[in-house]
């Protein structure tokens, strides 16, 4: 594709929050997508590594951190320079998510981030509690904000790849199984709509099931964790405990599993880390498989959009979680962190596309427990594609940069929608956007169940009458 689609004019300033993986991948698309004032676009980031990359194009860059004592003495000035409505577009790391989008509202700017993230010291403070620093907990700071100041300039929060394309994913698969079973129904226009229609459709849960097979030209060095995404992010959201959105059908709980004492209630934890905890899954390039069950908010934004309650009572829920399994450097990188007592490699790298010979990511959501067993629906975006759609990013992130940019133009076309999640926007028109970017986009039924493809060789505390209990899917 050459000839490319400008979808706005973004009159006020740009504050780009981080330039690491994502933020290098997501500046082309900006370019490419939207007219702005380059002299009032800037990049912040602790680091300078990539500096090159913004001189050569005449952006400002700031190398300091952003943290909880400056942040609105830094942000403020740059978000009023020379008039227009402002973008804030917060790609970075320990910086917290709520403060910036409330500023940013408080400014008259729009705002969009991939995740709730909290300021720096919050995922390894050894004094709270597991409950406090759950992604359940960030997610319920994020809709108390949205709760006190209702409508206004539009932050979208958590809409990378996951969360957010595959909150879009979830729609769209959800469609094709209603129609494949024979339902009778009309696109619904609401929330109570959608949730009606998957508990209609017998759906019991929902795994966002990703295989990473892209694979690197120099095998990983001891001591240096490799990942194919940000190493920092990866390594604090695996540290977090395991959480998922727990569904009505279920009739077990793990013993170290809990509930939350307040907020929505669509989600437990389990009293162990999210990426040392396995779950059966599958995908279409390797069938059955081993994910982690990483915390990750759209675990738990879906689980809550899709409940269905009746006189405040949640009747039908599905279950929702993430079910991972990374790129192979990134797997033996977490072997040897958690064989370290969970201490991270004094060393780390992100793959580059320069560095990946071959592979895929293969990123999709599962619907499982419906009349036609299982259906996963989603990207299969290879590295030579990548290298062919743009530059600075492996087939990683540009699942992530092209769903920042169908945030921004979604954000664009409706500048007063208060703070957004990824589940309450436009599905269709987001993956218009995105879709150029994704690689082929498919749907595959499967005949698996997480009762399939077990030796049998020992005992197992398993539930025969329901393949699609959680109790059968994680790896005990």
């Amino acid at each position: 594709m050459t000839d490319w689609p400008v979808y706005a004019h973004i009159d006020g300033p740009i504050v780009m929050i981080g330039f690491g993986s994502i933020g290098r991948g997501t500046l082309p698309l900006i370019e490419r997508h939207f007219t702005f004032d380059k002299a009032r676009f800037t990049v912040i980031d602790p680091v300078d590594d990539d500096r090159a990359l913004l001189d050569e194009r005449g952006i400002r860059f700031l190398q300091q951190p952003i943290t909880k004592a400056n942040y609105r003495d830094v942000l403020t000035p740059l978000l009023t320079e020379g008039g227009g409505r402002g973008f804030v577009v917060n790609l970075s790391v320990d910086t917290s998510s709520v403060a910036l989008m409330e500023l940013a509202r408080e400014l008259g700017a729009l705002y969009i981030d991939t995740v709730v993230e909290p300021w720096l010291g919050f995922y390894f403070d050894k004094s709270a509690g597991p409950a406090a620093r759950s992604n359940y907990a960030l997610r319920e700071s994020m809709l108390a904000a949205k709760r006190a100041k209702p409508g206004g300039p539009t932050a979208i929060s958590c809409c990378g790849a996951n969360p957010g394309m595959v909150s879009w994913f979830v729609k769209q698969a959800l469609i094709d199984v209603a129609k494949d079973i024979g339902l009778a129904f009309e696109e619904p226009t609401s929330r109570e709509g959608w949730a009606s229609l998957m508990q209609e459709a017998g759906v019991k849960g929902i795994h966002i099931a990703e295989r990473d097979t892209q694979r690197a030209r120099d095998p990983k060095a001891m001591g240096v964790f490799v990942n194919t995404w940000s190493v920092e992010g990866f390594v604090s959201e695996g540290l977090q405990p395991a959480e998922l959105g727990w569904g009505t059908h279920e009739t077990w709980m793990p013993e170290n599993g809990h509930t939350h004492e307040a907020g929505c209630g669509a989600a437990i934890y389990l009293l162990q880390a999210g990426a040392n905890t396995r779950v059966r899954t599958w995908c279409p390039t390797p069938g059955p498989q081993y994910g982690f069950l990483v915390t990750h908010n759209e675990s738990i934004s879906i689980a809550d959009y899709f409940t269905v309650r009746e006189g405040g009572t949640a009747v039908y829920r599905p279950t929702c979680h993430y079910a991972y399994h990374p790129a192979n450097d990134a797997v033996l990188s977490l072997h040897e962190m958690f064989g370290a007592e969970g201490k991270m490699q004094d060393d780390w790298k992100i793959l580059t596309e320069d560095e990946i010979v071959d592979g895929k990511d293969e990123l999709g959501v599962l619907l499982y427990g419906h009349a036609k067993n299982a259906y996963w629906y989603g990207s299969q975006l290879d590295i030579v594609e990548t290298r062919e759609l743009a530059p600075y990013q492996n087939a990683t992130g540009m699942q992530v940069s092209s769903a920042v940019l169908a945030g921004m133009v979604w954000a664009l076309e409706n500048p007063e929608a208060g703070i957004v999640e990824a589940d309450e926007m436009d599905f269709r028109r987001c993956l218009e956007v995105q879709k150029p970017y994704l690689g082929p986009m498919k749907g595959y039924y499967t005949d698996w169940t997480p009762l399939d493809n077990r030796p049998g060789l020992f005992p197992e505390d398993i539930d025969t009458s329901d393949p699609w209990q959680f109790r059968n899917v994680l790896v005990r």
